[in-house]
């Protein structure tokens, strides 16, 4: 195995929550119900939302930053561990077996008020 790729990202989270408030379903464009929602059931706060689009935009990143990618072809979700995971779909999956991504790694965090993510491809 080796790396292909590499990611990174930024968000200010208070910018961000800025952004969603005044483009109205920009939220359904970029996220997956799944991604908006915590397994209560309950809306994720904007902090935890901020880091998902950094993980979205470092993955376009670590392929490559390729035009025609669709947010919702990536989907940041957390195993019962509670570790960060990658699932991907349509164009980003597309794009990743073009390059031979076998494997995706994930770090989020946010603090401070700005949201961070990494992500590494690997082959």
């Amino acid at each position: 195995m080796s790396i292909i790729g590499v990611g990174i990202d930024v968000a200010e989270i208070e910018r961000f929550a800025v952004s969603l408030e005044r483009t109205p379903g920009m939220a359904e464009r970029l996220f997956l119900e799944s991604e908006l929602l915590l397994g209560s059931g309950e809306r994720r706060g904007v902090a935890s939302l901020a880091a998902r689009f950094a993980a979205k935009e470092a993955l376009a990143k670590a392929l490559g930053a390729p035009g025609g990618l669709r947010w919702t072809d990536a989907e940041v979700y957390v195993e019962e561990s509670g570790q960060p995971r990658l699932r991907v779909a349509g164009t980003v999956a597309a794009r990743a077996a073009e390059l031979g991504v076998r494997s995706w790694h994930v770090s989020l965090s946010h603090d401070a008020g700005v949201a961070s993510a990494v992500v590494i491809a690997e082959g």
